[in-house]
């Protein structure tokens, strides 16, 4: 892809890495080649158009790249333990690239939203957890919303939507065990 962007002379002022997959069930239990393919996506792609980007944009001094990471960057997801440790690379490797570029007029936003109502549920196999079917999902509008004004503001990172950030403060003080327990009722199938 970033051949074709650059043969075609096409200058990318604004990367938006937003590309992710989930697997959900028991890890013992899911599919491996899954979990491998999600990394690829999730973390491999990632890495790559980052570091492909990222260099022609330092070299003009300008740019910003915006990544997905998710809730699930900093809080446990059992049910979805290979996606959340995909996105806690994101966060982790974009605040690491976020502190090398702190000479430059680059900038790196990590967007982190929580459950948004998108297909995602659906492609991960779990539509029918308590998180999707009791739960209030955020409105992608509202989440890419917040994701673009952080972006354009240069901020570092964006917890995106007020229960989010309650989540995220709650999360500073909360053991990370109970954290994993409280997920794993969200994440378990819903009795409806």
């Amino acid at each position: 892809m970033y051949n074709e962007v650059y043969a075609k002379g096409i200058q990318v002022d604004i990367l938006v890495n937003d590309a992710g997959q989930g697997v959900y069930g028991k890890f013992t239990e899911t599919d491996l080649q899954s979990e491998l393919d999600i990394i690829q996506l999730n973390v491999a792609s990632l890495v790559v158009l980052t570091k492909l980007f990222l260099k022609d944009m330092v070299a003009r001094n300008n740019g910003k790249i915006l990544q997905l990471a998710s809730m699930v960057s900093k809080i446990s997801s059992p049910l979805m333990a290979v996606y959340a440790g995909t996105k806690a690379f994101v966060y982790n490797f974009t605040q690491s690239i976020i502190n090398e570029l702190k000479d430059t007029e680059v900038t790196i936003t990590a967007l982190q939203p929580g459950a948004t109502d998108t297909d995602f549920f659906n492609k991960a196999g779990a539509q029918h957890s308590k998180i999707v079917q009791e739960g209030d999902l955020a409105d992608p509008a509202d989440v890419a919303r917040d994701g673009y004004e952080a972006l354009m503001s240069g901020e570092s990172k964006i917890v995106s939507g007020m229960k989010n950030k309650i989540m995220a403060t709650m999360a500073n003080v909360t053991s990370d065990e109970m954290l994993a327990e409280q997920m794993h009722k969200q994440n378990e199938p819903s009795d409806k």
